[in-house]
């Protein structure tokens, strides 16, 4: 019975002193957020108890677990050893990569917080991202090559694996060019200002807003809530549409085809009065004017101003159905119109007619007589 329990006092004594730990450390967090509510950090920094925990944990147990003086764990010791060791591994990688997210997104928090151009943070935001990622992948790769070094085999094969690497690189090289190459175009994409999250983009003629940005692809969301995923070095090698460079604001145009008798004076006081009832419209600029004009209609233009893609959409459907409505209950003559007619017939069917019509005549005359 006694050897049955060796075990207790170190697993234990290891679970208690590490969530001790974690409520002391998260006590300590949520204080300091309290006292320090210009930055965010110290509540991010909060959800890095339970990797801090499971770090805590797989080291006290590392260091004790030899001390049971348990048969089952000294016939196994090498391979508890090692089993604790991953997992001290794979946890300081959760660790670490949760401090760098903490720390990064506080960062942008207050930048944003502080930043009244939202190109620029739309700008930053993007590069926050990939940069968290490309934290993420760094650690992901140290802690596989750190868990693999814990196998002695792999240590005693070392020597060859390195005088292959060479070639294992030029052959990995050739396989990942596609990989490789949007790799770079990520940063290209990122630290260039090409295209950020948020920005209002038109690819292949779809339009959609820039949703999430990785190192080897770019999500785009349709207006119709279709997600576009296309490889980042399609950005860098095609040419496309950027709505938001420069800035979100934008321009439109609504078009009409109407009669040459659409009055055009009443017209642009009811584009005004549209423009003034929708909240959409920015009240930058506006304008109508007749653009072209064919042997049966006028092209009427009109140009409306908006903040952004979303509610330069609107602003423009809301003046074109208000308009048109407008048009059709106090101006319907001003509605675009086919004129019809007889047709004009060919020389040798106007003889043929008109010698028809006096061999009528003289017959009716003959008969009279």
């Amino acid at each position: 019975m006694d050897t049955a329990l060796r075990p207790l006092p170190v697993v234990g004594g290891a679970v208690l002193l590490t969530l001790l730990a974690g409520w002391v450390a998260d006590l300590l967090l949520r204080r300091t957020d309290a006292h320090h509510s210009e930055t965010p950090l110290w509540g991010l920094l909060r959800r890095c108890r339970p990797p801090l925990q499971a770090v805590l944990l797989a080291s006290v147990l590392r260091g004790t677990y030899r001390e049971t003086r348990w048969r089952t764990v000294e016939e196994h010791a090498a391979g508890i050893g090692q089993f604790l060791s991953l997992v001290l591994i794979g946890s300081g990688a959760w660790l670490v990569t949760r401090i760098a997210s903490a720390v990064v997104e506080s960062t942008f928090a207050r930048y944003a917080a502080t930043t009244r151009d939202p190109a620029r943070v739309r700008r930053v935001r993007t590069q926050v991202t990939l940069i968290t990622r490309i934290v993420t992948a760094i650690v992901a790769v140290v802690a596989v090559a750190a868990a693999l070094l814990t196998f002695p085999a792999l240590r005693t094969v070392g020597t060859s694996m390195l005088a292959s690497a060479g070639i294992i690189g030029i052959v990995a090289g050739i396989a990942a060019q596609s990989t490789l190459g949007n790799l770079f175009a990520g940063f290209q994409i990122a630290f260039g200002d090409m295209v950020r999250i948020g920005d209002t983009v038109v690819v292949d003629g779809e339009w959609g807003v820039v949703e999430e940005v990785t190192l080897t692809f770019l999500a785009v969301r349709t207006w119709d809530e279709r997600r576009l995923t296309m490889p980042v070095s399609y950005f860098t090698g095609r040419p496309f549409e950027n709505w938001s460079r420069g800035g979100a604001q934008m321009t439109g145009s609504v078009f009409l085809d109407l009669d040459h008798s659409a009055p055009l004076d009443a017209m642009r006081r009811r584009t005004e009065e549209i423009l003034a009832d929708c909240p959409a419209w920015d009240g930058r600029d506006w304008n109508l004017a007749v653009t072209d004009t064919t042997p049966s209609t006028i092209r009427v233009r009109a140009v409306v101003t908006a903040k952004d893609a979303d509610d330069l959409w609107t602003v423009r459907c809301t003046v074109r159905e208000r308009l048109v409505a407008w048009l059709v209950e106090q101006h319907p003559h001003a509605l675009p119109r086919i004129a019809t007619s007889h047709a004009v017939p060919s020389p040798r069917e106007a003889h043929a007619t008109h010698a028809a019509s006096r061999y009528g005549d003289e017959s009716a005359r003959t008969g009279r007589g």
